[in-house]
């Protein structure tokens, strides 16, 4: 298929790539309002916004010079959605949709403006990031910010406060002081000691990524012209997953946005709300609709899960939401017998033989891969990892957990790191005899990083000939995969070079500030070497990189946005859900996530040695109801 730059006439323009749209999903692609779009699992949120964006770009509707700014939660989802619109859309419309996460947004601000802030809330050029959890609030309140001057507060209150409030409510909930705060609370007076200590209390400035979009939400208070200027720029913003939008993050739009010309889509679902631990809003839908005069949208169609998975779904759905409508799936049922089970097994070496058996008999008929089975559990994915892997190994099939540090990175996060899937895309392209789309991936991305318009014939051919030279250089001097983590780290900061770091740090703004490239530099050397090490050539070397041929374990809230021919959830007990009474709205939405991964199969295992199932009765109640049974495995 051929992409045309020409102009189409919005009543000529149709879906691309996909044969049609719900009814209510071609309403929104087309529409000139403000919306929020509520979209359960499988309703093709990330799709509806690649068919909106090729709209607005092909129609004009979004015009050049301006873009459309697309904002997700997760690095990978961004990139799908950047993705889906250059194969809908001819490169000089997708060249301007800007599609990136939050944090990097955000972040983007704060080092292009972050020094024209008042120096009382100016970090360092040079700053640092980093992550804060609930022990460094509570070593701060407990231990190290010592006693509030008299009149503000006392000792017992800053403890009164505890670690979670102070972070939700006067660290990160409320909007920063022009100065600071004029009759502070003991709460805000131990804020400020924080921002405070966090910004000039060492030789580098060390902030985290909420307090980064703090940041930039105050700089565009104080900056009108930034804030026009990103008005000028982007004509509409897509929001994805908006149901675990932040309190910092919605600041940070309606500073921007609100009350302006530029239209908004806010997508998600209120029934996977599994982020409010980490401080996402209640309600963020009603909200957005009330301020920004939105019309909100619901779609109906589940493109994912067979229709007996969406009937389960259903009596999920409505322990959330009661008045859930019921979805409707567009998908055939493949499985003969139960798709869903819940499996009883006397122990946990057990359950690890014979979950190991059964997915090996299915991927001996022909008919999956490994990569069509998950293996969830609630948390602590190592602790099932070291007890699954030689079930699973004897059977000869590789499981790899996901949720596994490498380095100082989470595997799962180091393989959807731009510079790690270029690296490897570039290994491919050397290391592969037929490099197929490989090559195109690779100049693809070398275009962009080095400013080669699609249109600059005498550039791209350029950089081909450069692209294609290096690819045989690299194939005949790196023939043999690293035999060392050092030799590795070697190999990387050779293909680094050719990539041009300023080019990437450019193009890569969560890269160009203090040391997160080279943690994942490292991290992508170690994972290398370990996996060449039971490898004899490059191929299989990268198909280990990249789990391939590996089963994944991860965590629930990890294998969000995310989908499998099978979900096998491991451990369906008040063990792993030990909190679930904490707040149980959240952890049944943590179910309903993973329930909804699957879209032939779901499979529930117990082992009354982990723990009893009292505490997590409502799960099975739900679950009786929709008809599943529980089998006595032997």
């Amino acid at each position: 298929m051929t992409l045309s730059s020409r102009r189409i006439r919005p009543e000529d323009w149709q879906p691309v790539g996909v044969r049609s749209l719900e009814a209510n999903a071609l309403e929104v692609v087309r529409s000139h309002e403000n919306r929020s779009v509520i979209a359960g699992p499988g309703a093709g949120k990330t799709e509806l916004l690649a068919q909106r964006a090729a709209y607005l770009l092909q129609t004009g509707a979004s015009s050049s010079p301006r873009r459309i700014l697309a904002i997700s939660f997760k690095r990978d989802a961004a990139s799908n959605l950047a993705t889906r619109v250059r194969k809908r859309c001819h490169p000089d419309h997708a060249s301007r949709l800007d599609s990136m996460t939050f944090d990097a947004f955000a972040k983007s601000l704060v080092d292009r403006f972050g020094q024209s802030l008042p120096e009382y809330w100016r970090p360092r050029p040079d700053y640092e990031m980093t992550s804060y959890y609930e022990r460094d609030y509570k070593d701060f309140l407990y231990q190290e910010v010592g006693l509030p001057p008299a009149g503000i507060g006392t000792r017992a209150d800053l403890r009164a406060i505890g670690p979670k409030t102070f972070e939700r409510v006067y660290l990160l909930g409320q909007l920063l002081p022009i100065n600071t705060w004029s009759c502070p609370s003991v709460g805000q007076w131990a804020a400020d000691r924080f921002w405070q200590s966090s910004l000039h209390g060492g030789a580098k400035s060390v902030l985290s990524f909420p307090m980064i979009g703090r940041l930039a939400e105050f700089l565009l208070r104080l900056n009108p012209m930034a804030q026009e200027a990103l008005r000028l720029t982007y004509s509409h913003l897509f929001m994805d997953e908006f149901q675990d939008t932040t309190q910092v993050q919605y600041d940070l739009v309606s500073t921007i946005f609100r009350g302006t010309s530029t239209v908004i889509t806010a997508v998600g679902d209120n029934k996977q709300q599994i982020m409010r631990w980490a401080m996402a809003m209640d309600d963020p839908f009603s909200e957005f609709d009330a301020d920004f005069d939105a019309e909100r949208t619901s779609l109906y169609n589940n493109y994912r899960s067979s229709p007996d998975l969406v009937r389960i779904q259903h009596v999920l759905a409505q322990a959330l939401d009661a008045k859930a409508v019921a979805p409707i799936s567009q998908t055939v049922g493949t499985i003969i017998g139960e798709s869903c089970s819940i499996f009883d097994f006397p122990s946990p070496q057990k359950e690890a033989r014979g979950l190991a058996a059964s997915i090996a008999s299915n991927i001996a008929a022909g008919k999956l891969t490994p990569r069509d089975f998950v293996l969830l559990v609630r948390q602590k994915a190592g602790d099932y990892a070291e007890l699954l892997q030689p079930a699973f190994g004897a059977q000869g099939l590789s499981l790899r957990n996901e949720a596994g540090v490498i380095g100082t990175i989470m595997l799962q996060e180091l393989l959807v790191e731009d510079v790690s899937i270029l690296m490897v895309s570039l290994l491919r392209l050397a290391m592969t005899p037929r490099a197929g789309r490989y090559w195109s991936e690779c100049q693809s991305e070398m275009a962009a990083l080095r400013g080669v318009a699609s249109d600059d014939e005498i550039g791209h051919a350029k950089l081909s000939r450069e692209l294609d030279a290096y690819a045989i250089w690299l194939g005949e001097n790196r023939s043999i995969p690293p035999t060392t983590t050092q030799a590795a780290r070697a190999l990387l900061d050779e293909i680094l070079n050719f990539i041009g770091l300023e080019h990437l740090k450019s193009r890569h703004q969560t890269y160009a500030q203090g040391e997160w490239l080279e943690k994942v530099i490292d991290s992508a050397a170690t994972h290398l070497y370990t996996s060449s090490i039971q490898c004899g050539d490059w191929i299989s070397t990268l198909d280990t990189y990249e789990g391939v041929n590996a089963i994944p374990l991860m965590t629930i809230h990890k294998s969000k946005g995310l989908e499998y021919h099978t979900v096998i959830f491991i451990g369906l007990d008040d063990g792993a859900w030990w909190s679930f009474s904490n707040d149980e709205i959240e952890a049944t939405a943590g179910f309903f996530v993973a329930f909804t991964r699957a879209k032939q199969r779901v499979v529930f295992t117990y082992c009354a040695t982990r723990g009893d199932r009292t505490k997590i009765a409502t799960l099975y109640n739900l679950l009786r109801e929709a008809g599943v049974q529980i089998t006595e495995a032997i």
